[in-house]
């Protein structure tokens, strides 16, 4: 009988990784889509604001990687957790994150050398419904709803990049493709309140300070993914620095492959037995995918850099590899971060912020001589931190498996 039962769980996890990885996969390419596009209609320093005002939702939006990480953890642990509450909690966070938005935006217009306020409110306009999409996410995600949660995933590529898209395409303006920005993400919102079964807002229970705290851990990965890139810009020469942009590109190939992974087992942490037996398979398992994208960047040398930018980079001498190994490190970095987030060790945070600021330290002050120095800095920096969540995962399983000390006498 139990036979019988695990097969169909098992092809049931298969086809649920495929779909996710699927809706993610879109996700991806549809920003990439966008991004071409863009930079074919846009003249460049218009092109530069838009690519700069999508950096900026991409760090707003860490909040809603926090709010749907708590939330997925709570439903998974207790799938009678009110959703009302959880609702509030989406409501609270999206609020909050809005109105500092909102606060910012004079800031933001100085600091990108904005031509209007205008793209800044528009901005702020997507992060709050984009933040309450977290909390849905997280609904969906706690209780194993993969298929649905993949639809959701599917339709906010749809309504936030096809919106950005049709906003470009109509009025030929950052603004427009902002303002597209802001009306598909409500539309999803809209959407994901549906497929979640409309709940509505109770608020007796809270989880803010959890909240804030997932917030910081993966605000922190973010950065990690991100830093060397925006360093690399800061201390190469400009022709070097695009060099390691392309270069970047392997970097974040072998961070999003293995994303549907993440996804996946999360709610299977929520549960210290689960993540015990889960979490050794799931790093295998994204240890085997980025393998082969660390394979293909030791075959194919730089000669990658001129088939993902151009024949202008067919010269090019820089090793891609170390690329591939950062970007492998930081998805193992992140599952040992979704491990350790579920057992409530706040020491993880801790160690993510110490990273980032190792490298960032590192390379502005000494090693930034060439584009391989600034990258195997980050790719040390990872994989120091990837060893220290696997010493910190150790430690947690000897400690729940020693037995308890009775009291003398």
């Amino acid at each position: 009988m139990s036979v019988a039962t695990e097969v169909p769980a098992r092809t049931g996890n298969r086809v649920a990784a495929i779909l996710v990885s699927l809706a993610l996969a879109g996700n991806n390419a549809a920003s990439y889509v966008l991004s071409l596009a863009a930079a074919r209609i846009l003249a460049p320093g218009a092109f530069g604001e838009l690519s700069s005002l999508l950096a900026v939702l991409v760090i707003g939006v860490v909040p809603a990687m926090g709010l749907q990480t708590v939330v997925a953890l709570r439903v998974a642990r207790a799938p009678s957790t009110s959703q009302g509450s959880l609702f509030a909690l989406g409501l609270v966070t999206s609020g909050i994150v809005a109105t500092a938005a909102l606060t910012l935006s004079p800031l933001l217009v100085l600091l990108l050398h904005l031509g209007s306020l205008t793209p800044a409110l528009l901005v702020t306009a997507a992060l709050g419904p984009l933040t309450l999409l977290g909390m849905f996410h997280g609904l969906l995600q706690g209780g194993h709803r993969f298929a649905t949660l993949a639809g959701l995933i599917a339709l906010e590529g749809a309504g936030k990049v096809g919106g950005s898209l049709a906003g470009l395409l109509i009025s030929g303006t950052t603004t427009g493709a902002l303002a597209g920005t802001a009306i598909g993400s409500l539309a999803v919102v809209a959407a994901g309140w549906q497929v979640c079964g409309r709940p509505r807002p109770r608020w007796s229970d809270r989880h803010g300070a959890e909240v804030l705290h997932t917030a910081q851990a993966m605000l922190a990965l973010v950065l990690l993914v991100n830093l060397d890139l925006v360093l690399a810009r800061h201390t190469l020469p400009s022709s070097e620095a695009g060099e390691y942009a392309l270069g970047a590109i392997v970097t974040k190939i072998a961070y999003w492959l293995p994303q549907a992974v993440g996804v996946l087992v999360l709610p299977r942490f929520a549960v210290s037995s689960g993540r015990r037996r889960v979490l050794p398979v799931a790093l295998a398992v994204c240890a085997a995918l980025d393998s082969l994208v660390l394979l293909v960047s030791l075959v194919l040398g730089p000669s990658l850099l001129a088939l993902i930018g151009g024949p202008r980079y067919a010269g090019s001498t820089m090793p891609v590899w170390p690329f591939a190994l950062a970007g492998s490190m930081l998805a193992l970095v992140q599952i040992l971060l979704y491990a350790r987030l579920a057992d409530g060790d706040r020491r993880v945070t801790v160690l993510m912020w110490a990273a980032v600021g190792v490298e960032a330290l590192l390379i502005t002050a000494w090693l930034h001589a060439s584009a391989a120095q600034v990258v195997t800095v980050a790719a040390c920096c990872a994989g120091g931190l990837a060893v220290a969540g696997v010493v910190l995962e150790l430690r947690s399983r000897r400690k729940s498996l020693s037995p308890p000390v009775s009291p003398s006498g």
